[in-house]
């Protein structure tokens, strides 16, 4: 098995449980893509926009005094674009309708996160 078979089993363990994601995406924080179920049209802006999402969440919580980031939020009229970090290395993606289920995000994410580190040591 490879890195990237490993990586898209936990894309489609996130899929699982939430079923009503628009896309899922491991990304590096250089702005590559290392898996995901996006369009690939998609993919390579995904992929940067997740990359400077997590380097300005990161600047903003040192900054603020918030502590290590969580997670970056973007929401619009049609949903959410959340990003989390993965390991040192990855960010974590999800894209999803309005109605979605943060809560249960944060909680996938968490899981998700813990694997992709594992997958990229």
């Amino acid at each position: 098995m490879s890195k990237q078979d490993d990586l898209l089993r936990v894309i489609a363990g996130i899929r699982r449980a939430i079923p009503e994601l628009h896309g899922v995406m491991i990304a590096s924080t250089d702005g590559l893509s290392l898996a995901h179920d996006f369009p690939e049209a998609e993919a390579e802006n995904m992929a940067a926009m997740a990359a400077v999402a997590l380097g300005l969440g990161q600047r903003i919580t040192d900054r603020a005094h918030l502590g290590g980031l969580m997670e970056t939020v973007a929401r619009g009229d049609y949903g959410y674009l959340v990003v989390y970090g993965a390991g040192e290395s990855a960010v974590l993606v999800m894209s999803g309708p309005i109605n979605s289920n943060l809560g249960l995000m944060r909680i996938e994410a968490r899981a998700a996160s813990a694997q992709i580190s594992q997958v990229l040591k």
